[in-house]
Parts: structure tokens; C-alpha cells; sequence
């Protein structure tokens, strides 16, 4: 009877303590901590860098007289536009009118003495072979028809240059484009070759945009394309207005100075975009954006995910397999968008801790929730 009573307390006893230890282990399991992760992998992105630039003419014309005189007529509306070789301005031509007639009229009669002359030379050049002249007076007759031959060069450039100073009395535009506020009106005596400009004529379409780079990110570029996985990006760049928008056309890289500026450390670089809306105007204050690279082996990991120690390094908390957390210190090569770029530190694969940083510590077990979907980066280059 006592063995009986003794095995049924064992027995009882074994109950309370396997009880009491699956309960411990409930509790345990109710203790570990929950956090949203991010993957890590590997991705093909394009770097770029906005740098300040303005807007310059890519043409400009001062419209200024070739020929002097007076103002007859002006044929456009100020602040319109005008097409290359519309007329601007008509100077009085009756003196230029009268000058190229004469010129004419001079050409005229020296071909008329050269037909003379040379019928003259022909006759004596017969009579020679007869012995009907002199030697001496055929070579004076030849003499005079050959001089007769140059005068008629001579005349024709001068009714040539009659007849441009005429077509200058009409004052043209050479390029298209906008036409500002005319300096004179008529009645006004204008002068040949002048100082003071009659109007400015400027072609927004396409437009210039200048902006300048550090020598020292020049050669960081530099020595990042000789990295493996980096490649050089397309020469196409878009720009941000001042007031944060993004201009709709696409701008074409064109050139980039071989001097770096004494004073500012910078090298100037010129990019062209179309304008056909008259958009951007001369002088604006933009940024450009400039496709750097294509790193193809690019990690990203969003911001919140990293932080900062006291002496401003950055670190990252991620899961083992094990299910620990494990802190890593990390290198930042830039921010883009919400995401930094990481140099080393992290590898493709690791589990980072985004969500729940604040609860945890290094070596604590705790529960992933993955949360990679909701952070994508997206990140394509301008074609």
C-alpha cells in the first residue's frame, strides 16, 4: 500500500514538472522579440549627381548696319520672333542705287571697248602675217586689248561691291529667333559698322546649359569607372527647374573644358537641351542631372536600417542563421533617395533588422517578419 502511494506522488510530481518546464518554454517563446527584416541582394543601378548650372544662349546676334544712312523703315514688332533673312531695317538706298547704276553702267562700256579692242587685235594680228604692220604696232594693239581684258575684272568687282552695299541697305536677320527693344526708330542716321547695336536678335532652341564639377569628384569618377562591375553611363542628362520640377526634354552632354578654374577648384561643362516651348531663358538657376556610372553590382539597403554610433559611424543590426542579431559596422558610399548605398560592411544575403531597433540587442534571439517587398528601389538610366 505505501509502494503504491509512494509511485502515484512520483507519478504526480512528474506531471507538475513537465508541466512547469513546457510552460517556461511557452514563456519563453512569448519573450522573443519580433522584427521586420530586409534581404539583401544585388542590384543594377545608375549613379547620378545633381550639380548647379544656368541657362545660356546657344546664339545671339547684335543687328548692326553695313552701310550708313538713313532709317527708312523698320519691319518687325519688337519682342517677336523672326526667321534668318527676314528684313529688320531699310536704309534710305537712293545713293547706293545711284552708285551701282554708275558701277553698271562702267562694266557695260568696257565690255564694249574689250569687244573693239579685241576685233582691233585680230585685224592687226592678220595684217602682221602679211607684213601689211609693224611688229611694234601689232604688240601695241595687243597691249591695249589685254589691258581692255583687265579693266573688265576691274569694273566688275567694283558694281559687285555697288551692288552689296545696296542689298546692305536692307538690313536682314542672320540667325531665327527672338528680336529684343530696337535702339532706334526711323528717321535715325545709322553708320557703317557701328558700335551701338540696332537690336539682338536670340535663339532659345535649342539653349545651353553651363554648370561646373569639382576637379575632386572628376577623379573620384574617374577612379570609380576603373572599379570592377562599374561602367560608363549614357551622355544624357535631365534637369531640375527652380522650382524642383523636372524639365519634360532630355539634355545631350556636349563638352567639357580642359582648364580647372584658378579661384574655384572647378571645371566648366556645357550640356544642350531642346526649348521649342521657351521654357528655360537665358540666365535661369538649375541642377543638372548627370548619369555618373551603372554600378551592376549594386547594395542597397533602405535608410531606416542603419544607424548611427556616437562618433557619427555608421552600423547595422542584422539576423544570423543562428536567429541572433549580430551588429556589423559599415561603410556608406551615398544616399539615394531613401536608400544608402553601402560600400562594405553588408553582403548579399543578410537579413537587416528595419523595423524594431529599438528593442532589441546584440546576441538577442529573436522573430523575423520579412519585409523586402515593401522596399524597392527603383532606379533606371535616362535613355
Amino acid at each position: 500500500m505505501k509502494n503504491y502511494l509512494f509511485i502515484s506522488l512520483l507519478g504526480l510530481m512528474t506531471i507538475f514538472t513537465g508541466c512547469s518546464e513546457q510552460t517556461k518554454k511557452e514563456e519563453v517563446q512569448k519573450k522573443i522579440t519580433e522584427v521586420g527584416t530586409f534581404t539583401i541582394n544585388q542590384q543594377e543601378i545608375v549613379l547620378r549627381k545633381e550639380l548647379p548650372g544656368r541657362t545660356v544662349i546657344a546664339l545671339t546676334s547684335e543687328i548692326r548696319p553695313q552701310v550708313g544712312g538713313i532709317i527708312e523703315d523698320q519691319l518687325f514688332v519688337e519682342g517677336s520672333t523672326v526667321k534668318k533673312g527676314d528684313i529688320l531695317y531699310k536704309i534710305d538706298s537712293s545713293r547706293y542705287e545711284a552708285t551701282y547704276n554708275e558701277a553698271k553702267a562702267a562694266y557695260k562700256n568696257v565690255l564694249a571697248d574689250v569687244e573693239a579692242a579685241k576685233l582691233k587685235d585680230s585685224r592687226y594680228e592678220e595684217l602682221l602675217k602679211i607684213e601689211g604692220v609693224s611688229k611694234e604696232d601689232y604688240e601695241d594693239v595687243h597691249v591695249a586689248y589685254l589691258q581692255a581684258l583687265a579693266s573688265v575684272d576691274e569694273k566688275e568687282a567694283a558694281m559687285q561691291s555697288a551692288k552689296i552695299d545696296l542689298e546692305h541697305t536692307k538690313i536682314k536677320s542672320p540667325i531665327s529667333g527672338h528680336i529684343g527693344i530696337s535702339s532706334v526708330t526711323k528717321g535715325a542716321l545709322v553708320t557703317a559698322s557701328q558700335t551701338s547695336a540696332l537690336a539682338t536678335v536670340r535663339s532659345l532652341d535649342p539653349i545651353y546649359v553651363d554648370f561646373t564639377q569639382s576637379s575632386v569628384q572628376m577623379l573620384k569618377l574617374k577612379k570609380l569607372l576603373t572599379q570592377d562591375g562599374i561602367e560608363k553611363a549614357s551622355p544624357t542628362v535631365k534637369l531640375k527647374l527652380e522650382d524642383g520640377s523636372i524639365y519634360e526634354e532630355k539634355g545631350e552632354f556636349k563638352l567639357q573644358e580642359l582648364v580647372v578654374n584658378e579661384d574655384t577648384g572647378s571645371v566648366t561643362l556645357r550640356a544642350e537641351f531642346p526649348n521649342s516651348k521657351n521654357i528655360l531663358l537665358p540666365g535661369m538657376y538649375v541642377n543638372i542631372i548627370v548619369n555618373e556610372a551603372i554600378n551592376k553590382k549594386a547594395i542597397l539597403v533602405p535608410q531606416q536600417g542603419i544607424t548611427f554610433d556616437v562618433k557619427g559611424y555608421p552600423t547595422a543590426l542584422i539576423v544570423n542563421t543562428n536567429g541572433e542579431v549580430e551588429k556589423h559596422n559599415v561603410v556608406i558610399d551615398r544616399a539615394l533617395d531613401n536608400f544608402w548605398l553601402i560600400k562594405n560592411g553588408l553582403n548579399v544575403g543578410d537579413h537587416l533588422i528595419v523595423e524594431g531597433l529599438n528593442k532589441i540587442k546584440t546576441s538577442q534571439k529573436v522573430k523575423e517578419v520579412d519585409l523586402s517587398s515593401k522596399f524597392i528601389y527603383s532606379n533606371s538610366e535616362v535613355k
